[in-house]
């Protein structure tokens, strides 16, 4: 019997024709190896054109984009653009990777963290304006930026979010990171704001090896931003700095696999979506174990055609696991300090000197987490929301806290270094969350030993 290989959550998939390598081989027969060149000129026009087409109506975008290093590049790009800068607050998304919330405090901003609704996951759009209006109480001044995130792929409420912020006058830097292709009413995400954030990490809906997007609205501020990516030299024969840049263009030989990438985009996504409509079926009946899935919810176009309002790319299938499940195992969990990294840190780690921290995974979610490890199968936890992690918790076990309970009933907590709008959302969903394979390598059979694996793993 051959063995079964590993499966992976999301693993990087060439295409077939062998597109990639063949402009990667231009790149390096030109000698085009450097952060410029004609494959991140293609790449960019490539994104351009996907990014602007609404196939539900006539009317296309005419945004912008700029192939940068990183995504966690793309948000610091983003929000210097928007004026963020020391001493300002920030609203972002508290149930997020640390990705959306690092960069604010590159800009010496404060992160004002905002919990989740609980049918998308993602930023709750009435917390959002109670935060606004709580900020500007008590500090004088409004935020300076708001950042969604479209956590797994999952569209966030975009109309009701761009209404409060521009109702405030508010910048809005959406994270599309893991929402690359996913669309609101037919549009895509990263294109309602002012800037869209895009990446492209090796285990995302296409990949550069390493790389991300910012998403412009117009030509002006692709110039600008560009002009930052590039270490903001002036236009003189000499080197010139009238501010302060950076080193973040994407390199030609990344943009060569971007382009490649590219032309099976659209069979990326539609993989994404048949494995998640798999394991709905399959774990429907299966008791005591959720699928997240994007509300069933269709708005009318102008047209008269009727769409769904949520279309998400499902970058990852997300599970939740009743605290009442028994899994085998379960007795044995978090007795010892993980020596290892676990998921795309591996290998990098930070030691630590306890097995527990104060909020952490359900202990059948860490014992199926195991279990299926031993099975050859990549499980995680969902992302640990931003306003439980120690280092926006005043950067230290002493860090200083004020919390007060908010007429919604939502609790606001104050810390050295960052405020945060709680309504308990995201951190019950942390304690019983789980993401599973969705990725182009994931086989229908693959499915259903996963799904045998999980009722295997229940006593």
């Amino acid at each position: 019997m051959t063995e079964r290989k590993t499966i992976y959550l999301c693993l990087a998939h060439m295409s077939e024709t062998g597109m990639e390598q063949k402009y990667v081989k231009e790149a390096f027969d030109t000698n085009w190896v450097v952060p410029l060149g004609p494959n991140v000129n293609g790449f960019e026009a490539d994104l351009e054109k996907f990014v602007n087409t609404n196939p539900t109506n006539d009317t296309n975008l005419s945004k912008r984009v700029v192939a940068l290093s990183s995504g966690t590049a793309a948000v610091h790009l983003g929000l210097l653009a928007c004026g963020v800068g020391r001493g300002d607050e920030v609203i972002v998304q508290s149930f997020t990777f640390c990705a959306s919330t690092h960069p604010v405090t590159y800009l010496g901003a404060k992160p004002v963290l905002v919990d989740s609704e609980r049918d998308t996951w993602n930023m709750d759009p009435d917390l959002l304006e109670e935060a606004i209006k709580d900020r500007i109480a008590k500090t004088g001044k409004k935020p300076k930026a708001i950042v969604p995130v479209a956590l797994y792929g999952m569209p966030y409420r975009a109309d009701r979010i761009m209404e409060i912020a521009e109702k405030y006058g508010i910048p809005v830097v959406e994270d599309a990171a893991e929402g690359f292709g996913s669309r609101y009413k037919g549009r895509v995400l990263g294109t309602f704001g002012r800037f869209g954030v895009l990446s492209f990490n090796g285990n995302k809906m296409i990949t550069t090896s390493g790389g991300g997007a910012l998403i412009c609205s117009d030509a002006e501020a692709k110039n600008q931003i560009m002009w930052y990516a590039t270490q903001a030299r002036d236009a003189y024969p000499y080197y010139q700095h009238s501010a302060i840049g950076y080193n973040y263009r994407m390199s030609n030989i990344c943009a060569g696999i971007g382009r490649g990438q590219m032309t099976i985009v659209n069979d990326h996504l539609k993989h994404h979506k048949h494995v998640q409509g798999l394991y709905e079926q399959l774990l429907a009946d299966v008791k005591g174990v959720t699928v997240h899935k994007q509300p069933d919810v269709r708005c009318k176009m102008a047209d008269g055609r009727e769409i769904p309002v949520y279309d998400s790319n499902y970058w990852l299938c997300t599970i939740t696991l009743d605290p009442e499940v028994k899994i085998k195992g379960q007795d044995q969990v978090y007795k010892e300090v993980i020596k290892t990294a676990v998921g795309g840190a591996a290998g990098v780690i930070h030691a630590v000197d306890s097995a527990v921290t104060d909020c952490q995974p359900n202990e059948n979610v860490e014992a199926l987490r195991v279990f299926m490890l031993d099975k050859k199968i990549e499980a995680r936890p969902v992302w640990k929301p931003m306003h439980k992690q120690p280092v926006y918790q005043g950067g230290s076990k002493e860090g200083r806290v004020k919390s007060e309970k908010l007429p919604s009933g939502a609790e606001c907590f104050t810390y050295d270094n960052s405020v945060s709008y709680v309504n308990g959302v995201s951190e019950a969903l942390f304690k019983v969350g789980m993401c599973l394979p969705v990725g182009p390598y994931v086989t229908d059979d693959d499915v259903r030993y996963i799904v045998e694996s999980i009722k295997e793993a229940m006593i």
